[in-house]
């Protein structure tokens, strides 16, 4: 438990307070000890003096425990302000993103439809070209057939002449 500082105590959650509390009563026990050396030796014991020490380290505590406090300030007032901002960005692209599904979804749908024409035209021109490959076939065997007729008559013409 601390002293009572002033009229009341310090808060607890407040570690700044608690810090300034104890500073004040290291501080107080050491001008007590310091006014009871003799002037000329005053200097000296207060150097070597291990109250003065701690006192020493708590207020160099205390000035770094400030300074980080001004940095954490400083950076939380960036967060805030990135958050801020930040959300603005983020909502406009939503709503950007938003407005570009139905066009997508037309999109999509154009592709769908063009790979169903496609499909058929592929199904059309495989079935166009397997009866032009008979259509060719039986051509080939009638001219064939032909040309052995005339191939006969034409060994039996030689032979009448």
């Amino acid at each position: 438990p601390l002293a009572q500082v002033g009229s009341g105590r310090p808060p607890a959650s407040k570690p700044c307070a608690i810090a300034a509390a104890m500073l004040y009563r290291l501080v107080a026990i050491a001008a007590l000890s310091a006014t009871g050396c003799s002037g000329s030796s005053v200097g000296a014991e207060v150097a070597a003096n291990p109250i003065r020490k701690v006192v020493n380290l708590l207020q160099a505590m205390q000035k770094k425990v400030e300074s980080e406090g001004e940095k954490e300030k400083a950076l939380y007032e960036k967060f805030m302000c990135y958050c801020k901002s930040g959300t603005s960005d983020l909502s406009a692209s939503i709503s950007a993103a938003d407005d570009k599904i139905p066009q997508v979804n037309s999109a999509i749908e154009a592709a769908e439809g063009k790979l169903a024409q496609t499909k058929e035209d592929l199904k059309s021109a495989q079935e166009d070209r397997a009866s032009a490959k008979k259509a060719m076939a039986e051509a080939t065997a009638l001219r064939e057939k032909e040309a052995a007729a005339y191939a006969a008559e034409k060994a039996e013409a030689d032979t009448n002449i």
